[in-house]
């Protein structure tokens, strides 16, 4: 289940980075604020159970990988072969990173 707040803590991060570049209006601006709110949200409460270097790199991974992909598809971006077998070799280590860490069992407070 942490994980899964880490892929849409990263969903939302591709959402407000692109309204930072894009956004005009201020209906625009307050999408990207909420994204802001919900992705760092999901990304701190994964962190508490999770190791926060392994949360943070998967996290900001993901991002930039759904960035990259998004500004080529729906920003004019320009496809480039080198760019996507280098977002392909990032995944592969954020891939990687989440399967060589295991999920500690929560610690209850008494």
């Amino acid at each position: 289940m942490d994980w899964a707040k880490v892929v849409v803590a990263a969903c939302f991060e591709v959402i407000w980075v692109i309204g930072l570049k894009h956004a005009s209006a201020p209906w625009e601006w307050l999408v990207t604020i909420i994204a802001i709110v919900v992705s760092f949200y999901g990304m701190i409460s994964a962190s508490q159970k999770l190791p926060v270097g392994t949360v943070y790199s998967v996290f900001v991974g993901l991002g930039t990988a759904g960035t990259i992909m998004a500004e080529m598809i729906w920003f004019g971006e320009p496809f480039k072969l080198l760019k996507l077998v280098l977002v392909l070799i990032l995944l592969a280590g954020v891939v990687g990173l989440k399967l060589v860490t295991k999920e500690e069992p929560s610690k209850e407070v008494a």
